[in-house]
């Protein structure tokens, strides 16, 4: 005998609850196209100020090719020991100001001293010798004429005087060098300026040749900086360059194209530019690296910042004030201006429009806007 399975008929209360749960249900989807809007209409109107606002307008996005490189000074010098010696002082230290002449190492110059001294000694002689022989060479020379003496005589007078001379000359010379060489051991700054790099110490023994400090002139800074080979035919002297100085008081500087050079770099295929800062206060310290573009072209467009701009994933938007009233409008960026950062909007906004700065994630599509007292009462009076 097979039995079959009994349909269970729901109790009147199951039955109640199952009918209330499928009536809330139709009641909250028929109320979700206009949810927003209630929500809206129950927040409090949005007070604006005149800095809560931004109306669009065209600025300007200029592009060009990359530069990077390092702020320079022009007038430096690498200050070298030019003779062997002991290092007795150094003077100057890192960052002290100098002005042109002033001593920054002295050398010991005790051998140096020695050998002045001879060199002295040996041209006072010399000159003395060639007074000497000068005299008798005019007193042979008066004898002669009176017919009292030979013209060999006359002759051998003459060639000792010019002996006297050769060996006058030659020990003047000597004592010459051996002043420079005095001199050398007192090292003085060439022109006015900072002192950079010292390296040395009192003690240390300086080769010819060895690095003692660097004299920089900070008036005299300048970019040094590179491109790629391949956009060189854009690059024109007197072009405008916006620059970012990585570690600079003020990180964004001014330049204008002063050199292009004619040949690119072997390694690098690069090819080198001499910037001028608009500014020179704006690079002060030298060795810091920066980049930046070349204003090769400019074009008119609407810009936004990052802080103007919300994103959700993929899509952009900013908030609008149309009609007194939020709309949350979708945007599309363009390329990203690297003088200001700004981003360049292809579409989704117009000059003119009224949008949020800074919006805040609380903000809701729909909520009226008012003007603040301030600004009510400029917009009031300006009308009258």
């Amino acid at each position: 005998m097979t039995h079959r399975p009994q349909l269970q008929t729901p109790t009147a209360p199951r039955l109640l609850s199952l009918l209330a749960l499928a009536a809330l249900l139709a009641l909250s989807g028929c109320q979700k196209p206009g949810a927003e809007a209630a929500e809206a209409k129950a927040q409090p109107p949005l007070r604006l100020a005149m800095e809560d606002r931004l109306v669009l307008g065209q600025s300007e996005h200029s592009s060009g090719p990359l530069i990077t490189g390092a702020v320079q000074p022009e007038r430096r010098a690498d200050l070298r020991s030019e003779l062997s010696a002991i290092v007795l002082q150094v003077l100057k230290e890192n960052g002290e100001l100098v002005h042109k002449g002033d001593l920054l190492v002295r050398l010991d110059a005790t051998s140096i001293r020695d050998s002045l001294t001879s060199a002295e000694e040996a041209a006072r002689a010399a000159h003395e010798a060639f007074e000497q022989s000068d005299r008798q060479w005019q007193r042979q020379k008066a004898l002669q004429a009176q017919g009292m003496i030979s013209q060999q005589a006359l002759e051998d007078a003459q060639n000792r005087r010019a002996a006297a001379m050769s060996e006058k000359v030659a020990a003047e010379a000597r004592l010459v060098a051996a002043r420079q060489q005095m001199a050398r051991t007192e090292v003085r700054a060439p022109f006015d300026g900072v002192v950079s790099e010292r390296q040395v110490s009192p003690g240390d023994t300086a080769q010819v040749g060895k690095a003692l400090l660097k004299v920089l002139d900070p008036a005299s800074m300048r970019f040094e900086g590179y491109v790629s080979a391949d956009r060189r035919a854009e690059l024109k002297v007197g072009q405008a360059v916006d620059l970012r100085i990585n570690g600079a008081a003020n990180p964004h500087a001014e330049g204008r194209i002063r050199r292009i050079d004619v040949a690119a770099d072997p390694v690098t295929r690069q090819v080198a530019l001499l910037v001028d800062f608009v500014d020179p206060r704006q690079a002060a310290v030298a060795g810091l690296y920066g980049e930046g573009h070349v204003r090769t072209t400019s074009v008119a467009a609407l810009m936004l910042g990052e802080a103007d701009l919300q994103r959700d994933g993929d899509r952009v938007f900013a908030w609008v004030v149309k009609d007194a009233k939020l709309r949350r409008q979708p945007i599309v960026l363009g390329e990203r201006d690297e003088r200001s950062g700004e981003f360049v909007i292809k579409s989704g906004l117009a000059s003119g429009d009224m949008i949020i700065r800074n919006p805040s994630r609380t903000l809701v599509e729909g909520t009226a806007v008012q003007q603040a007292a301030a600004q009510a009462a400029s917009a009031a009076s300006a009308g009258g």
